[in-house]
Protein backbone atom coordinates (compact mmCIF):
# COMPACT_ATOMS: atom_id res chain seq x y z
CA UNK A 1 0.00 0.00 0.00
CA UNK A 2 1.27 3.44 -0.92
CA UNK A 3 1.30 6.58 1.20
CA UNK A 4 -0.80 9.73 1.17
CA UNK A 5 0.84 13.13 1.56
CA UNK A 6 -0.76 16.52 2.09
CA UNK A 7 1.08 19.13 0.04
CA UNK A 8 -1.19 22.14 0.55
CA UNK A 9 -3.82 23.11 3.13
CA UNK A 10 -5.85 26.29 3.07
CA UNK A 11 -9.08 27.77 4.38
CA UNK A 12 -11.07 30.94 4.31
CA UNK A 13 -11.46 32.93 7.49
CA UNK A 14 -14.84 32.18 9.02
CA UNK A 15 -17.82 34.47 8.59
CA UNK A 16 -20.71 34.91 11.01
CA UNK A 17 -24.28 34.14 9.97
CA UNK A 18 -25.37 37.05 7.81
CA UNK A 19 -21.85 38.45 8.12
CA UNK A 20 -18.85 39.20 5.96
CA UNK A 21 -19.01 36.07 3.78
CA UNK A 22 -22.78 35.99 3.35
CA UNK A 23 -22.49 37.67 -0.04
CA UNK A 24 -20.51 34.77 -1.45
CA UNK A 25 -22.26 31.93 -3.26
CA UNK A 26 -20.93 28.71 -1.67
CA UNK A 27 -19.71 27.32 -5.01
CA UNK A 28 -17.68 30.47 -5.57
CA UNK A 29 -16.34 30.40 -2.01
CA UNK A 30 -15.19 26.81 -2.44
CA UNK A 31 -13.73 27.69 -5.84
CA UNK A 32 -11.56 30.35 -4.19
CA UNK A 33 -10.01 27.64 -2.01
CA UNK A 34 -9.48 25.30 -4.98
CA UNK A 35 -7.69 28.11 -6.82
CA UNK A 36 -5.54 28.82 -3.75
CA UNK A 37 -4.40 25.19 -3.57
CA UNK A 38 -3.35 25.34 -7.22
CA UNK A 39 -1.52 28.62 -6.64
CA UNK A 40 0.28 27.39 -3.53
CA UNK A 41 1.58 24.24 -5.19
CA UNK A 42 2.11 25.64 -8.66
CA UNK A 43 0.32 22.57 -10.00
CA UNK A 44 -1.00 22.37 -13.53
CA UNK A 45 -4.78 22.44 -12.87
CA UNK A 46 -5.30 19.69 -15.44
CA UNK A 47 -3.30 17.28 -13.25
CA UNK A 48 -6.02 17.22 -10.57
CA UNK A 49 -7.71 13.86 -10.99
CA UNK A 50 -10.68 14.39 -8.68
CA UNK A 51 -12.19 16.84 -6.22
CA UNK A 52 -14.01 15.33 -3.23
CA UNK A 53 -15.94 17.95 -1.28
CA UNK A 54 -17.87 17.72 1.96
CA UNK A 55 -21.12 19.63 2.43
CA UNK A 56 -24.00 18.98 4.82
CA UNK A 57 -26.76 21.25 3.53
CA UNK A 58 -26.96 19.94 -0.03
CA UNK A 59 -30.01 22.01 -0.95
CA UNK A 60 -30.58 25.33 -2.66
CA UNK A 61 -27.27 26.90 -3.63
CA UNK A 62 -25.43 23.83 -2.34
CA UNK A 63 -27.51 21.32 -4.33
CA UNK A 64 -26.76 19.47 -7.58
CA UNK A 65 -23.24 18.37 -6.65
CA UNK A 66 -21.68 21.43 -5.02
CA UNK A 67 -18.22 19.92 -5.63
CA UNK A 68 -18.65 19.92 -9.41
CA UNK A 69 -20.17 23.39 -9.33
CA UNK A 70 -17.16 24.63 -7.37
CA UNK A 71 -14.84 23.17 -10.02
CA UNK A 72 -16.84 24.92 -12.75
CA UNK A 73 -16.55 28.18 -10.81
CA UNK A 74 -12.77 27.77 -10.38
CA UNK A 75 -9.68 27.88 -12.59
CA UNK A 76 -9.75 24.08 -12.91
CA UNK A 77 -10.55 22.76 -16.40
CA UNK A 78 -13.84 21.04 -17.16
CA UNK A 79 -11.94 17.75 -17.37
CA UNK A 80 -11.56 17.66 -13.56
CA UNK A 81 -14.36 15.56 -12.03
CA UNK A 82 -15.85 16.14 -8.60
CA UNK A 83 -18.21 14.54 -6.11
CA UNK A 84 -19.94 15.69 -2.94
CA UNK A 85 -19.82 13.87 0.39
CA UNK A 86 -22.24 13.96 3.32
CA UNK A 87 -21.04 12.45 6.56
CA UNK A 88 -22.70 15.29 8.42
CA UNK A 89 -20.22 17.47 10.34
CA UNK A 90 -17.38 15.12 9.38
CA UNK A 91 -18.06 15.46 5.65
CA UNK A 92 -14.78 17.07 4.63
CA UNK A 93 -12.76 14.95 7.06
CA UNK A 94 -14.31 12.00 5.24
CA UNK A 95 -13.42 13.68 1.95
CA UNK A 96 -9.80 13.62 3.13
CA UNK A 97 -10.11 9.93 3.99
CA UNK A 98 -11.52 9.14 0.54
CA UNK A 99 -8.80 11.19 -1.16
CA UNK A 100 -6.06 9.56 0.91
CA UNK A 101 -7.36 6.06 0.25
CA UNK A 102 -7.56 6.79 -3.47
CA UNK A 103 -3.96 7.93 -3.82
CA UNK A 104 -2.70 5.21 -1.46
CA UNK A 105 -4.30 2.61 -3.74
CA UNK A 106 -2.58 4.10 -6.77
CA UNK A 107 -5.87 4.58 -8.60
CA UNK A 108 -5.07 8.31 -8.74
CA UNK A 109 -2.02 10.39 -7.89
CA UNK A 110 -3.35 13.90 -7.17
CA UNK A 111 -6.72 14.56 -5.51
CA UNK A 112 -8.20 17.55 -3.71
CA UNK A 113 -10.25 17.02 -0.55
CA UNK A 114 -12.32 20.03 0.44
CA UNK A 115 -15.44 21.24 2.19
CA UNK A 116 -17.81 24.19 2.15
CA UNK A 117 -20.84 25.45 4.00
CA UNK A 118 -22.65 28.76 3.69
CA UNK A 119 -24.92 28.63 6.71
CA UNK A 120 -26.11 32.15 5.93
CA UNK A 121 -27.44 31.20 2.52
CA UNK A 122 -28.39 27.56 3.21
CA UNK A 123 -29.69 27.43 6.78
CA UNK A 124 -28.85 24.42 8.96
CA UNK A 125 -31.38 21.63 8.49
CA UNK A 126 -32.82 22.96 5.25
CA UNK A 127 -32.09 19.76 3.33
CA UNK A 128 -34.36 17.77 5.68
CA UNK A 129 -36.94 20.32 6.80
CA UNK A 130 -37.80 21.80 3.40
CA UNK A 131 -39.03 18.52 1.82
CA UNK A 132 -40.95 17.63 5.00
CA UNK A 133 -42.72 20.98 5.11
CA UNK A 134 -43.71 20.58 1.46
CA UNK A 135 -45.20 17.13 1.86
CA UNK A 136 -42.29 15.05 0.61
CA UNK A 137 -41.80 13.07 3.79
CA UNK A 138 -39.15 12.70 6.48
CA UNK A 139 -35.72 11.08 6.47
CA UNK A 140 -36.89 8.89 9.37
CA UNK A 141 -38.34 5.76 7.78
CA UNK A 142 -40.95 3.40 9.26
CA UNK A 143 -38.24 0.85 10.05
CA UNK A 144 -36.13 3.50 11.76
CA UNK A 145 -39.17 4.55 13.76
CA UNK A 146 -39.75 0.95 14.83
CA UNK A 147 -36.16 0.69 16.03
CA UNK A 148 -36.12 4.14 17.67
CA UNK A 149 -39.77 4.80 18.57
CA UNK A 150 -40.74 8.39 19.39
CA UNK A 151 -37.10 9.49 19.39
CA UNK A 152 -36.22 12.80 17.82
CA UNK A 153 -32.52 12.62 16.98
CA UNK A 154 -31.11 15.87 18.33
CA UNK A 155 -27.54 17.09 18.66
CA UNK A 156 -28.66 19.50 21.37
CA UNK A 157 -30.15 16.68 23.43
CA UNK A 158 -27.04 14.59 22.82
CA UNK A 159 -24.74 17.36 23.98
CA UNK A 160 -26.71 17.70 27.21
CA UNK A 161 -26.64 13.92 27.73
CA UNK A 162 -22.85 13.98 27.48
CA UNK A 163 -22.62 16.83 29.97
CA UNK A 164 -24.78 14.89 32.43
CA UNK A 165 -23.22 11.46 31.86
CA UNK A 166 -19.67 12.78 32.28
CA UNK A 167 -20.58 15.04 35.20
CA UNK A 168 -19.56 18.24 33.45
CA UNK A 169 -20.79 21.34 35.23
CA UNK A 170 -21.99 24.48 33.52
CA UNK A 171 -19.07 26.31 35.08
CA UNK A 172 -16.52 23.94 33.54
CA UNK A 173 -18.19 24.19 30.13
CA UNK A 174 -18.26 27.99 30.33
CA UNK A 175 -14.58 27.97 31.28
CA UNK A 176 -13.79 25.83 28.24
CA UNK A 177 -15.72 28.26 26.02
CA UNK A 178 -13.78 31.23 27.39
CA UNK A 179 -10.52 29.38 26.75
CA UNK A 180 -11.53 28.81 23.13
CA UNK A 181 -11.92 32.55 22.59
CA UNK A 182 -8.73 33.37 24.49
CA UNK A 183 -6.69 30.93 22.42
CA UNK A 184 -8.24 32.19 19.16
CA UNK A 185 -7.53 35.79 20.16
CA UNK A 186 -3.91 34.97 20.99
CA UNK A 187 -3.43 33.04 17.73
CA UNK A 188 -4.97 35.80 15.65
CA UNK A 189 -2.92 38.57 17.27
CA UNK A 190 0.26 36.52 16.82
CA UNK A 191 -0.49 35.90 13.13
CA UNK A 192 -0.75 32.13 13.58
CA UNK A 193 -3.57 31.84 11.01
CA UNK A 194 -1.96 34.00 8.33
CA UNK A 195 -0.32 31.15 6.41
CA UNK A 196 -3.49 29.05 6.25
CA UNK A 197 -6.10 31.69 5.37
CA UNK A 198 -7.13 32.43 1.78
CA UNK A 199 -8.04 36.12 1.50
CA UNK A 200 -11.36 36.69 -0.26
CA UNK A 201 -12.75 40.01 -1.36
CA UNK A 202 -15.95 41.20 0.26
CA UNK A 203 -18.20 44.20 -0.35
CA UNK A 204 -18.95 46.34 2.67
CA UNK A 205 -22.31 48.06 3.34
CA UNK A 206 -20.95 51.34 1.98
CA UNK A 207 -20.04 49.69 -1.31
CA UNK A 208 -16.31 49.62 -0.74
CA UNK A 209 -14.34 46.38 -0.87
CA UNK A 210 -11.70 44.78 1.29
CA UNK A 211 -10.12 41.39 1.87
CA UNK A 212 -11.63 39.10 4.51
CA UNK A 213 -8.67 37.61 6.36
CA UNK A 214 -9.73 37.34 10.01
CA UNK A 215 -12.19 34.93 11.61
CA UNK A 216 -15.29 36.97 12.33
CA UNK A 217 -16.72 34.94 15.19
CA UNK A 218 -14.03 35.60 17.79
CA UNK A 219 -15.42 37.63 20.69
CA UNK A 220 -12.55 39.79 21.89
CA UNK A 221 -14.57 41.08 24.82
CA UNK A 222 -15.40 37.63 26.23
CA UNK A 223 -15.13 37.27 29.99
CA UNK A 224 -16.17 34.65 32.49
CA UNK A 225 -18.97 36.99 33.53
CA UNK A 226 -20.31 37.58 30.02
CA UNK A 227 -20.27 33.88 29.15
CA UNK A 228 -21.76 32.97 32.52
CA UNK A 229 -24.66 35.34 31.91
CA UNK A 230 -25.87 33.61 28.74
CA UNK A 231 -29.21 31.80 29.01
CA UNK A 232 -29.24 28.00 29.07
CA UNK A 233 -30.29 26.25 25.87
CA UNK A 234 -32.87 24.29 27.85
CA UNK A 235 -34.25 24.43 31.36
CA UNK A 236 -32.15 22.33 33.71
CA UNK A 237 -29.40 22.00 31.13
CA UNK A 238 -25.74 22.93 31.28
CA UNK A 239 -25.00 24.32 27.83
CA UNK A 240 -25.62 27.75 26.37
CA UNK A 241 -25.11 29.42 23.00
CA UNK A 242 -21.79 30.65 24.41
CA UNK A 243 -20.54 27.10 25.02
CA UNK A 244 -21.72 25.87 21.61
CA UNK A 245 -20.18 26.22 18.17
CA UNK A 246 -21.00 29.29 16.12
CA UNK A 247 -22.98 29.19 12.89
CA UNK A 248 -20.39 29.94 10.24
CA UNK A 249 -19.74 30.42 6.54
CA UNK A 250 -16.47 29.02 5.24
CA UNK A 251 -14.53 26.69 2.96
CA UNK A 252 -11.29 24.74 3.24
CA UNK A 253 -9.25 22.32 1.19
CA UNK A 254 -6.24 19.99 1.08
CA UNK A 255 -4.25 18.68 -1.86
CA UNK A 256 -3.47 14.99 -1.35
CA UNK A 257 -0.92 13.05 -3.38
CA UNK A 258 1.08 9.83 -3.42
CA UNK A 259 4.79 9.40 -4.16
CA UNK A 260 4.18 9.69 -7.91
CA UNK A 261 2.17 12.83 -7.30
CA UNK A 262 5.02 14.33 -5.29
CA UNK A 263 7.41 13.65 -8.15
CA UNK A 264 5.01 15.02 -10.74
CA UNK A 265 4.40 18.24 -8.85
CA UNK A 266 7.96 18.64 -7.60
CA UNK A 267 6.82 19.84 -4.19
CA UNK A 268 7.67 18.97 -0.61
CA UNK A 269 4.94 17.42 1.58
CA UNK A 270 3.57 19.19 4.62
CA UNK A 271 2.35 16.00 6.28
CA UNK A 272 1.69 12.31 5.79
CA UNK A 273 -1.61 10.64 6.60
CA UNK A 274 -0.55 8.15 9.27
CA UNK A 275 -3.90 6.56 10.18
CA UNK A 276 -7.63 6.83 9.42
CA UNK A 277 -10.60 5.50 11.39
CA UNK A 278 -14.36 5.94 11.18
CA UNK A 279 -16.97 4.32 13.45
CA UNK A 280 -20.68 4.21 14.10
CA UNK A 281 -21.97 4.67 17.65
CA UNK A 282 -25.18 5.43 19.55
CA UNK A 283 -27.27 7.78 17.34
CA UNK A 284 -29.32 9.05 20.28
CA UNK A 285 -26.51 10.45 22.40
CA UNK A 286 -25.00 11.00 18.94
CA UNK A 287 -21.97 13.14 19.81
CA UNK A 288 -20.04 10.68 22.01
CA UNK A 289 -18.49 8.75 19.11
CA UNK A 290 -15.13 10.62 19.04
CA UNK A 291 -14.19 8.88 22.31
CA UNK A 292 -14.40 5.23 21.15
CA UNK A 293 -13.20 6.28 17.69
CA UNK A 294 -10.02 7.77 19.17
CA UNK A 295 -9.47 4.70 21.34
CA UNK A 296 -9.77 2.46 18.28
CA UNK A 297 -7.52 4.68 16.17
CA UNK A 298 -4.76 4.77 18.77
CA UNK A 299 -4.96 1.01 19.25
CA UNK A 300 -4.77 0.27 15.54
CA UNK A 301 -1.96 2.77 15.04
CA UNK A 302 -0.02 1.27 17.95
CA UNK A 303 0.09 4.62 19.72
CA UNK A 304 -0.77 6.17 23.08
CA UNK A 305 -2.51 9.49 23.54
CA UNK A 306 0.71 11.04 24.84
CA UNK A 307 2.42 10.15 21.53
CA UNK A 308 0.27 12.81 19.89
CA UNK A 309 1.65 16.34 20.00
CA UNK A 310 -1.54 18.24 19.14
CA UNK A 311 -5.24 17.35 19.04
CA UNK A 312 -8.10 18.99 17.16
CA UNK A 313 -11.45 17.89 18.58
CA UNK A 314 -14.31 19.84 17.06
CA UNK A 315 -16.06 22.09 19.54
CA UNK A 316 -19.59 21.38 18.38
CA UNK A 317 -20.49 21.84 22.04
CA UNK A 318 -18.07 22.29 24.92
CA UNK A 319 -19.23 19.00 26.41
CA UNK A 320 -17.79 17.00 23.48
CA UNK A 321 -14.06 17.87 23.76
CA UNK A 322 -14.34 18.13 27.54
CA UNK A 323 -15.68 14.58 27.83
CA UNK A 324 -13.05 13.45 25.31
CA UNK A 325 -10.27 14.97 27.42
CA UNK A 326 -11.61 13.43 30.61
CA UNK A 327 -11.96 9.93 29.18
CA UNK A 328 -8.72 9.79 27.19
CA UNK A 329 -6.63 11.39 29.91
CA UNK A 330 -5.32 13.77 27.27
CA UNK A 331 -3.31 16.92 27.94
CA UNK A 332 -5.59 20.01 27.75
CA UNK A 333 -2.58 22.12 26.71
CA UNK A 334 -2.38 20.16 23.43
CA UNK A 335 -6.08 20.49 22.55
CA UNK A 336 -7.32 23.07 20.03
CA UNK A 337 -4.32 25.22 20.77
CA UNK A 338 -5.50 28.04 18.48
CA UNK A 339 -9.10 27.91 19.66
CA UNK A 340 -11.96 25.96 18.19
CA UNK A 341 -15.46 26.20 16.76
CA UNK A 342 -16.84 27.98 19.82
CA UNK A 343 -14.71 30.98 18.85
CA UNK A 344 -13.87 30.37 15.19
CA UNK A 345 -17.15 28.90 13.94
CA UNK A 346 -18.27 25.52 12.63
CA UNK A 347 -19.09 25.62 8.91
CA UNK A 348 -20.53 22.08 9.08
CA UNK A 349 -19.32 20.26 5.95
CA UNK A 350 -16.28 22.52 5.73
CA UNK A 351 -15.05 21.94 9.27
CA UNK A 352 -13.13 18.70 8.72
CA UNK A 353 -10.80 20.26 6.14
CA UNK A 354 -10.69 23.47 8.18
CA UNK A 355 -9.53 21.70 11.34
CA UNK A 356 -6.93 19.69 9.44
CA UNK A 357 -5.60 22.85 7.83
CA UNK A 358 -5.19 24.46 11.25
CA UNK A 359 -3.70 21.29 12.74
CA UNK A 360 -1.02 20.96 10.05
CA UNK A 361 -0.01 24.60 10.35
CA UNK A 362 0.02 24.42 14.17
CA UNK A 363 2.27 21.35 14.08
CA UNK A 364 4.69 23.22 11.82
CA UNK A 365 4.59 26.28 14.05
CA UNK A 366 5.30 24.28 17.20
CA UNK A 367 7.65 21.70 15.75
CA UNK A 368 5.32 18.83 16.62
CA UNK A 369 5.38 15.48 14.86
CA UNK A 370 1.96 13.85 15.24
CA UNK A 371 -1.47 15.43 15.18
CA UNK A 372 -4.87 13.83 15.77
CA UNK A 373 -8.20 15.17 14.54
CA UNK A 374 -11.67 13.93 15.42
CA UNK A 375 -15.19 15.27 15.39
CA UNK A 376 -18.68 14.22 16.34
CA UNK A 377 -21.13 13.70 13.48
CA UNK A 378 -24.89 13.37 13.12
CA UNK A 379 -26.15 9.80 13.35
CA UNK A 380 -23.60 8.84 16.01
CA UNK A 381 -20.53 8.80 13.75
CA UNK A 382 -16.94 9.94 14.16
CA UNK A 383 -13.83 10.12 12.00
CA UNK A 384 -10.29 10.13 13.37
CA UNK A 385 -7.27 11.15 11.34
CA UNK A 386 -3.69 10.96 12.59
CA UNK A 387 -1.11 12.86 10.54
CA UNK A 388 2.67 13.08 10.77
CA UNK A 389 4.31 16.40 10.01
CA UNK A 390 7.17 16.11 7.55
Amino acid sequence: MGEAFIVAAARTAGGRKGGRLSGWHPADLAAAVLDALIERTGADPALIEDVIMGCVGQAGEQAVNIARNAVLASSLPESVPATSVDRQCGSSQQALHFAAATVMSGAMDIVIAAGVESMSRVPMGLASTLPYKNGFGSYKSPRMEARYPDIQFSQFAGAEMIAKNYDLSRESLDAFALSSHQRAIAATKAGKFAAEIVPVEITLPDGSTELHTTDEGIRYDSTAESIGGVKLLQDGGRLTAASSSQICDGAAGLMVVNARGLKTLGVEPLARVHHMTVIGHDPVIMLEAPIPATERALSRAGMKINDIDLYEVNEAFASVPTAWLKTLGADPARLNVHGGAIALGHPLGGSGAKLMTTLIHALADRGGRYGLQTMCEGGGLANVTIVERL
